[in-house]
């Protein structure tokens, strides 16, 4: 192995004399004893914030402490402190769950949450709004429905993506499924402390069987960040692979999943004014055969703990390895992870997207239905009851659950009487059928941001859906409503729903202003760039439309707004801006 040796604790030695500087959160894992710090003792103080330590290890578990911000100014106003909460993540490996697990966590939404499910852009579901008296038995209470938080959060593999459409017609995508499961189990940490704090103690069946402490794979100190995969086909890259720390993607003979391109460095965040930090597609590494890709995914995490940067978290994806060292470079290395030389990755690129809305056969007599979730928010409103209609039709119907990457959920196995009860359910709860919903909209994402997330410096759930009104507006106006358009909104610059390889990015800047971003497209296999920056928010739209315009005249046949902006360039797209006033 090439690089150097690794220490007990999965960190490489540089100088004997003088040990590597760490950062303070490396410090806090490896004095956490096995991720336990103190959570258990402080889980009595009912209304007392946790500690720095035990608020990072909580990730790990699967949940994150925050503040109410929509609550700051007015308890301050009475002399209050913070109201603190809590986001809790379940990971689901390809999102898919069953009708049970489903309704377990509706029910649980409206005993210990804020009555509402959010979808995440890793197929996941998360809680938001749960009170530090509420946290265990929330947690306990998923893994009841067989499902877990464990490392939903934190510094090892997240929630593994896969394509989450039924087709039965050659067995490839249940294939990409069950690796995307064997991958979760395989690389989840091992500590018994989740078992000791959550669940007293008992294991459950949704979680491997506790190993002898330090972590086998994962060692005392974890990755030195967050690890994300995700399995895609080249014909439909619904999971965003170049934005993957590992992007596996298929390579399809005879009907059956030969092997896989292993792509690797895909990453969004980014901090505004550090040039060291940067969004990064996925390069591609090497080849593996199917059966090999257990064993290449764990070895590419090894090389990440062991030589990815612990003294600065700015700085610790892996993306940052990749970018620095070179793709031969990381492929030597990694050789000797795998024990061989890998082969050279296969000539095949993405060539297309797939929302999997609406109604579509399975391939095996049966149907599913794709719904598009306006930024992945289950919740009831007025006369849009979106979250009674999809317990209405989980209880009823009894389908298996799936969630997209887009935030989106398919039912599937319907029969054909099923299948109609569907659509009548929709129109019962006021649900608005996915036809029926604008190609903006359809393709269009959001962060929680404001008033949940603690680095969010602008507003994203709540604003996205005033900007793609406009946006509608805009583009019926000019013939192009049948565009399909990505338009992915963040708070913050981290890029948690991957807005730097779409069409449009809108990235929260300061208070009301953004930075604008076009020339990516749906494909994903490409960043896109900066168009302007500090955009107040309601300018966005008019910012847009002379480019949108330009595109409408000067658009090449077939071309996508990306293409034509990538196309174009941005000089003469910057020309069009409005000029301050």
């Amino acid at each position: 192995m090439s690089g150097e040796a690794p220490t007990a604790h999965g960190i490489p030695h540089q100088d004997a004399a003088a040990p590597p500087k760490r950062s303070g959160v490396e410090v806090q894992k490896e004095t956490s004893n096995a991720l336990r710090g103190s959570i258990q003792t402080e889980l009595g103080k009912d209304d007392a914030p946790f500690n720095e330590q035990d608020k990072n290890l909580l990730k790990f578990h699967g949940t994150y402490q925050q503040e109410d911000r929509d609550a700051r100014k007015l308890r301050r106003q009475d002399g209050l402190g913070k109201h603190y909460m809590f986001m809790v993540r379940c990971k689901i490996p390809g999102g898919r769950m069953t009708p049970d697990q489903y309704l377990g966590l509706d029910e649980l939404a409206g005993k210990h949450a804020n009555g509402t499910l959010r979808i995440t852009s890793r197929q996941g579901i998360q809680f938001h709004g749960v009170l530090k008296r509420d946290l265990k038995a929330t947690i306990a209470g998923i893994n009841e429905t067989l499902l877990t938080t464990l490392g939903a959060c934190g510094d090892v593999e997240r929630n593994v993506m896969a394509c989450p459409a039924p087709h039965g017609h050659d067995g490839v995508r249940a294939e990409l499924q069950a690796t995307a499961a064997r991958l979760a189990a395989h690389l989840a940490p091992r500590t018994g402390a989740y078992h000791e704090i959550w669940l007293n103690g008992n294991s459950l069946a949704n979680h491997p069987t506790t190993l002898p402490e330090p972590e086998p794979l994962y060692g005392k100190v974890y990755l030195p960040r967050k690890f994300k995969t995700g399995l895609a086909l080249p014909e439909d890259n619904c999971i965003d692979v170049y934005a993957q720390d590992l992007g596996l993607l298929a390579i399809v003979e005879d009907h059956k999943v030969a092997g896989y391109n292993v792509l690797v460095g895909g990453g969004m965040g980014m901090t505004h004014g550090n040039a060291n930090t940067f969004p990064h597609i996925a390069q591609p590494i090497c080849y593996v055969s199917a059966a090999e890709v257990v064993h290449a995914a764990e070895a590419v995490i090894k090389l990440f703990r062991d030589h990815g940067n612990r003294a600065d978290r700015k700085r610790a994806r892996i993306k940052y390895l990749v970018h620095d060292w070179g793709v031969d470079r990381f492929r030597e290395t990694l050789a000797g992870y795998l024990g061989h030389t890998p082969e050279l990755p296969r000539p095949v690129a993405v060539t297309g997207f797939d929302l999997h809305l609406g109604a579509h056969p399975q391939g095996d007599g049966k149907w599913y239905y794709g719904l598009s979730v306006e930024n992945g928010r289950i919740k009831d409103e007025g006369s849009f009851r979106l979250r009674s209609g999809l317990r209405a039709i989980i209880e009823t119907l009894r389908p298996e659950v799936r969630l997209t990457p887009l935030q989106d959920i398919l039912f599937c196995g319907l029969d054909t009487a099923a299948l109609a009860g569907v659509l009548r359910r929709l129109d019962d709860h006021g649900i608005p059928h996915s036809e029926t919903v604008s190609n903006v909209q359809r393709h269009s994402m959001a962060c929680p941001a404001i008033p949940t997330c603690g680095l969010a410096i602008s507003e994203s759930e709540r604003a996205l859906p005033g900007i793609v009104d406009e946006l509608e507006t805009t583009l019926a106006e000019l013939g192009l409503e049948s565009e399909k358009l990505g338009v992915r909104m963040t708070g913050c610059p981290n890029g948690c729903v991957r807005p730097y390889q779409s069409d449009i990015g809108i990235v929260g800047r300061s208070g009301d202003k953004y930075t604008l971003f076009v020339g990516g497209n749906i494909r994903g296999d490409r960043l896109n760039f900066e168009l302007c920056d500090l955009t107040p928010r309601a300018e966005i739209v008019p910012t847009l439309r002379p480019l949108l315009e330009l595109f409408k005249t000067n658009r090449a046949a077939g071309e996508s707004f990306g293409d034509f902006c990538l196309r174009t360039g941005a000089p003469r797209l910057r020309e069009l801006l409005p000029r301050p006033s």
